[in-house]
């Protein structure tokens, strides 16, 4: 569950292996939950198996084509055939921790002995329990989780709704789709045939099937609320999301269980919640079967997942930049390329507006990160774009490392000035030390030294210590030419290319206002 999960909040208990993230209108939660206890400190810890075999994953025998009866009344007969296959994972993890990090409590000391004396510097270690749930994808034992349900874990255990229990081997997990495939030793074990989650539309009856909160496993219902969800940060953690959403009721201890449409098909591995209080409200979100089968076919056969690289940072397509480029707001915007990537070796340019892959439509920047991410290293594809509002289709044999970064070029010498009080920024010609001192590259260009903040430029997002390197894509090395550029007169705000640390980023600048 990805957005931004780096930082744990210190006033929200642990649910899990994962964190809880604050949004505005609540929070984006992983599906897990915790089940924590301390003890002495422990003895070293285990290794995590690896791969044990590299079968093809097989659908479950008699289960092609095959109609689950439901009706209006009851989806009874639907549950008996799918809940078999959903698992309870429980999972265990040591924790060390420093005496600093805890209390030095004489009434603690008195019941629970000297590991709350706060002998500075000593490791103490405690163990924590996680909590999910699993879906068994093949006869043989192989079953699909969530990432952050064994993420870290030392020991992991799989329980059937037999109430057999089976100790799990984790064949090999995927941060960036939050998937991991794990292996018991089983045989005839019931399985759940996965479905064209493409074919999935919105409205569509869902059931979810898990174990919430501990509770046993639990089945609830409702629709497809939406498709294509990303909940944030998709771009900046590495992570690739193209969630189902539902309104089917999901919470904490549901992750890794199954979202299934009423043929009994797996549709999608349910993973986050959005909440303000940690409990269902009716907003949860499932990775797509389809992205699960391509990252789970790699993790039994290989271990490890690898994805094809096109070697650009792309943005949206805002209503104003579609203005400016005088262009249909849909798409990628290509605002950096890799040196010596896959595109840079291709032909593609900053300003490029990539619309296709594959034939495929790009509606935004991370549908492009997930339809490339699906394909392997070494792969041709074919990438239609826009350069000066005509179409072309271009040949990109896709990467699979970050290139190198780019080298220095040489600056000028300061001259600063108002680049126009209407628009509300001072600026002046980036210098090699500054360059330094920002962290961004040595490319020209002219820094921002001050920001009126009810200012058409603070309007547009721009910042004391972005550079400001095109307009219009015509680069800018003096205050003048900054000021000639957006006073030329335009119905289209000025299109400005800035570099903001190691990121560019295009933002609009309203001429008229």
């Amino acid at each position: 569950m990805r957005p931004d999960f780096s930082q744990h909040n210190p006033e929200t208990p642990r649910r899990g292996f994962g964190f809880r993230a604050g949004l505005s209108a609540g929070a984006l939660i992983l599906s897990g939950s915790l089940i924590g206890w301390s003890a002495s400190t422990l003895g070293a810890g285990s290794t995590v198996p690896s791969l044990a075999t590299s079968a093809p994953i097989a659908a479950p025998a008699g289960s092609a084509g095959r109609t689950i009866g439901a009706s209006a009344d009851s989806y009874a007969g639907l549950v008996d055939e799918v809940a078999p296959a959903v698992v309870t994972v429980t999972s265990e993890r040591r924790v060390r921790m420093t005496s600093s990090q805890l209390p030095d409590d004489p009434l603690l000391r008195q019941f629970f002995g000297d590991q709350f004396r706060g002998r500075r510097g000593q490791p103490q270690e405690r163990r924590e329990g996680g909590l999910g749930s699993g879906v068994v994808v093949r006869p043989d034992g192989y079953i699909l989780t969530n990432n952050h349900v064994v993420d870290g874990a030392d020991h992991v255990k799989v329980e059937l709704t037999d109430g057999r229990t089976f100790s799990a081997k984790v064949v090999g997990t995927d941060a960036p789709s939050d998937l991991a495939v794990l292996k018991i030793d089983g045989s005839n074990l019931h399985t759940l045939q996965l479905a064209d989650s493409d074919k999935v539309r919105v409205g569509d009856v869902a059931l979810a099937v898990g174990n919430p909160l501990g509770i046993g496993q639990t089945v609830t219902m409702g629709i497809v609320s939406a498709k294509g969800r990303a909940t944030g940060g998709s771009g900046g953690d590495g992570s690739y999301q193209d969630f189902i959403q539902t309104d089917a009721p999901i919470n904490q201890g549901n992750s890794g269980g199954a979202l299934v449409n009423t043929q009994g098909e797996l549709i999608g591995i349910n993973s986050q919640i959005l909440s303000p209080s940690g409990g269902n409200i009716g907003i949860g979100f499932a990775i797509p079967a389809n992205m699960a089968k391509n990252v789970m076919s790699q993790l039994i056969e290989h271990g490890n997942v690898r994805r094809g690289l096109l070697g650009v940072t792309v943005q949206p397509v805002t209503s104003d930049i579609a203005r400016s480029l005088n262009v249909e707001a849909h798409g990628a915007l290509v605002n950096s390329l890799s040196p010596g990537g896959a595109a840079e070796k291709a032909g593609l340019q900053r300003g490029d507006i990539i619309t296709a892959i594959n034939g495929v439509a790009v509606r935004d920047s991370n549908s492009l990160r997930n339809e490339v991410g699906q394909m392997l290293p070494g792969t041709d594809v074919k990438v239609t774009l826009l350069r000066d509002a005509k179409e072309q289709t271009v040949t990109v044999r896709l990467g699979e490392k970050p290139a190198a970064d780019a080298a220095e070029a040489e600056g000028g010498k300061p001259r600063g000035g108002a680049a126009g009080a209407s628009f509300g920024l001072t600026v002046e010609p980036l210098t090699r030390e500054t360059a330094r001192q920002l962290g961004v590259p040595l490319t020209g260009g002219l820094v921002i030294t001050d920001v009126d903040q009810s200012s058409r430029a603070a309007d547009a997002g721009l910042r004391q210590g972005d550079v400001i390197e095109e307009v219009d894509g015509v680069k800018v090395t003096t205050a003048e030419g900054l000021r000639s550029a957006l006073a030329k007169t335009s119905k289209n705000p000025a299109l400005l290319l800035v570099h903001r640390g190691e990121a560019t980023v295009y933002l609009t600048l309203d001429r008229n206002a």
